[in-house]
């Protein structure tokens, strides 16, 4: 009896003693180890081989197949399974969105052969940045039955995403390494509908665009690279950027906008070059600043060969977009055909494009002010785009109070101006002209450039007492 006893608690011991190892490996990185174990005992019977597909090439410039493959995993179910894993909010705020983490896997089936991708960061201490690179892993000969017929998969899996969710990214320019370009989603509103702008112009821009889009065959048998450039140019607030979102979107192309300031030599910034995308639109804004300006750490000649150098050539369906607000300044040769190709001028307000802003922000088709309104336009009177828009969102609510502060504004602020010429276009593609150069002239703009928006509407609010009365018995003795 005592033997029987003896063995019932030596089993039970040993029963309660591999259920708390159990419980042990369990909570504790031990199962982990376990399972790499495993693992390694198995990729050592086993002949497996692995591919590499590195974020950038050896040129610094984008792999596209990684972008292809990251689209791709980022879909796949089994994400959802994989020991760590990013959650983002997607689009819409009730969408949540996975994405894999570095040092993880994730596992694809395709006709019978399992395959397992890891997401490997790689950092250069000396740099001080970090790459990543996507390493999948294979049997030989699942390779050879699977391997291309695998990435012809990921490569249309990929475009279905593509076309799928769509959206415009801005790439913006980091601070040193080789990761150079962060990328945000690019929400502004602006399209070509809503941007005011003389509807002929509008409409020479648009078939200039869609023109290029279909002329990569044409642009080759020319020997030449298929981009194009624009050069956009006026004062602040006439529309340069709505214009330049609105161009974006028409050819639906990601913005890669370049800032000067952050840009250390020439060099730096034909690297920056190198690293843009097909099908993007590249941003340089102030360009006459950057040419004029001596302290900077790029000379004027590294951007004339940003503009039109060896660099500049090496990748297509670009779109190159440069703006600054006088070129009156700047040296004819360096806007000379084959650096720019087409000269886009942004005025201040006049009577039609006034007449548009009031359709877009009041409603207003036609007004009894109207009149009024024109005629201080044809005195001479500027003020921007943006200006006008602003004075008709803050008096929305009241269109004949809109209209009035508006007067107001143009003949306390608005300069004495001679007379404006028409929206004009300069196509410079070719080295020939398309136009009349009187047709498209120069514009005068005049600012105060010391009066800010805030100090012109408080004053507005005087100057429109005083002169309301006179503006409503000017509007009876016309009618």
């Amino acid at each position: 009896m005592p033997v029987f006893s003896t063995a019932v608690a030596s089993s039970l011991f040993f029963a309660i003693a591999f259920v708390l190892v159990l419980r042990f490996i369990a909570k504790t990185s031990l199962l982990y180890m376990v399972v790499k174990g495993f693992q390694s005992i198995t990729d050592y019977f086993h002949v497996y081989q692995y591919f590499r597909i590195p974020q950038f090439d050896e040129n610094l410039q984008q792999n596209q197949l990684y972008l292809r493959v990251h689209a791709y995993l980022n879909s796949l179910p089994s994400l959802e399974d994989s020991n760590f894993t990013n959650l983002f909010c997607g689009a819409k705020p009730s969408d949540i969105v996975l994405r894999l983490d570095s040092d993880q896997t994730v596992h694809d089936s395709f006709l019978g052969a399992k395959l397992r991708w890891k997401l490997e960061m790689h950092s250069d201490h000396h740099r001080q940045n970090s790459s990543f690179s996507f390493v999948l892993k294979l049997r030989k000969d699942d390779k050879r039955r699977v391997f291309r017929q695998y990435f012809q998969h990921i490569l249309s899996i990929s475009d279905e995403i593509e076309q799928q969710k769509r959206e415009i990214k801005m790439y913006i320019t980091a601070d040193g390494g080789a990761r150079r370009w962060m990328a945000v989603p690019f929400t502004h509103p602006a399209t070509f509908g809503t941007v005011v702008m003389d509807i002929d112009l509008k409409n020479k821009v648009k078939s200039d665009l869609e023109q290029f889009l279909k002329s990569k065959q044409y642009y080759h048998r020319l020997g030449r690279v298929w981009k194009r450039s624009f050069l956009l140019y006026g004062q602040p607030g006439t529309g340069k950027s709505s214009f330049v979102a609105a161009m974006a979107k028409f050819l639906q192309y990601d913005i890669y906008s370049i800032d000067m300031s952050k840009i250390s030599s020439d060099s730096d910034m034909t690297i920056l070059l190198l690293q843009t995308t097909p099908k993007s639109l590249i941003l340089v804004e102030d360009l006459d600043r950057h040419l004029m300006k001596r302290s900077t750490a790029t000379s004027a000649s590294g951007v004339l060969n940003f503009m039109d150098g060896i660099a500049s050539y090496c990748g297509e369906e670009r779109v190159v977009v440069f703006t600054m607000t006088d070129k009156s300044g700047i040296d004819q040769a360096a806007l000379r055909p084959g650096r720019v190709d087409v000269h886009l001028h942004f005025p201040a307000c006049d009577f039609s494009a006034f007449k548009t802003l009031a359709i877009s922000h009041l409603g207003v088709k036609d007004h009894k002010l109207f009149s009024q309104v024109e005629e201080v336009f044809q005195s001479g009177a500027s003020m921007s785009p943006a200006e006008i828009g602003e004075i008709m969102i803050a008096n929305r609510s009241s269109p004949s109070r809109a209209l009035k502060s508006i007067i107001t504004a143009l003949q306390i602020y608005g300069g004495d101006g001679e007379g404006r010429d028409r929206n004009g276009l300069k196509w410079t593609g070719g080295g020939s002209a398309i136009h009349d150069e009187d047709e498209i002239g120069s514009r005068r703009f005049f600012y105060k450039d010391n009066l800010s928006m805030g100090k012109l509407y408080g004053l507005l609010k005087l100057g429109l007492r005083k002169n309301e009365e006179c503006l409503n018995s000017h509007s009876m003795e016309k009618n």
